[in-house]
């Protein structure tokens, strides 16, 4: 999707779903460590399980998929590879009981920290959750998710870094290393791309990049981003969002009566996902060729439900 046109729109939808569960607190990062009292303030508490255990998982198997949820092509002009992540983070998850339900109307299990310091509302970065493959992103007791069946989850992402392959002036390839904010508008302090710190204390946009190559740091702007939404035709996300939706295979039923707990791993598609301006048409990363990132977005999401 592109820029952020109706980012308004969804920090609305989402600032209503969210006073669902959870607090207000803008230092609120773990939804499962805070509760609403009757006045709106947080109050804290030891929560106890059993828990709904979220992951994340890097696939670079699974199917790539455009923003329609459609298989993906590479334009002619473009290449594209699969990186190796080392990191992630997720800005907001909810569950949807069906194709109908829209953004903000399902089951908003977690909805990380925004700041203004930056200017306009924005992810506060220095208070995202960042995990690496099939880490425990959450634990959310599942006494505090609504008894229902649901076939649907959102994901918005907000952060990727990870490992890519390129060639330099001298004709040889190395690896270097990415760092991508995805999410809608983050503010950032600094950040550590691979070796390197950037300090930065500005709002970014989606698609803001930063590429380390042996100390060297350069960083862009790419212009789109890819966020799958099949349900696009029935349950849109607003453009900039980067809310990635995907299907669980079977409904997934909260009876209330849990007494186990219950893992969902994100299993998101990294097929290709780093694709470039590939000036001579090589098909390697050239970034002091002519070469450019054009598209960082995750190709897609499959939930998987295990015991």
């Amino acid at each position: 999707m592109k820029k952020l046109t109706f980012l308004f729109i969804l920090l609305a939808i989402i600032s209503v779903g969210c006073k669902k569960k959870g607090c207000t607190d803008e230092n609120a990062t773990n939804y499962n460590s805070k509760a609403n009292s009757d006045d709106g303030s947080c109050t804290y508490a030891v929560e106890t399980g059993p828990y709904l255990i979220v992951k994340l998982h890097f696939d670079s198997l699974q199917p790539r998929l455009d923003n329609f949820g459609n298989p993906a092509v590479i334009p002619s002009n473009h290449s594209a590879q699969s990186p190796i992540f080392h990191a992630m983070s997720a800005h907001y998850i909810e569950f949807a009981q069906n194709m109908y339900t829209q953004l903000g109307a399902g089951e908003v299990l977690y909805h990380g920290a925004e700041t203004t310091a930056g200017g306009s509302n924005a992810v506060d970065f220095s208070k995202a959750i960042i995990k690496g493959d099939n880490e425990v992103f959450l634990k959310i007791p599942l006494k505090d998710i609504s008894p229902d069946t649901y076939n649907w989850v959102r994901l918005s992402l907000t952060y990727q870094n990870y490992s890519l392959n390129y060639r330099y002036s001298d004709g040889n390839d190395y690896t270097g290393r990415l760092a991508a904010f995805v999410g809608f508008n983050t503010y950032i302090s600094n950040y550590k791309v691979w070796t390197q710190t950037l300090n930065i204390n500005a709002n970014k946009l989606q698609g803001y990049w930063a590429f380390e190559n042996y100390g060297i740091v350069v960083q862009g702007q790419a212009s789109v981003t890819t966020v799958p939404n099949p349900l696009s035709a029935t349950s849109p996300v607003p453009a900039g969002s980067c809310v990635v939706t995907g299907n669980f295979d079977t409904p997934f039923t909260i009876t209330g009566n849990e007494t186990q707990d219950i893992t969902c791993t994100m299993s998101l598609s990294t097929n290709k996902s780093f694709e470039w301006y590939d000036a001579n048409q090589d098909g390697k990363y050239e970034p002091t060729g002519g070469d450019y990132p054009t598209d960082m977005g995750l190709r897609g999401l499959k939930p998987i439900i295990t015991p």
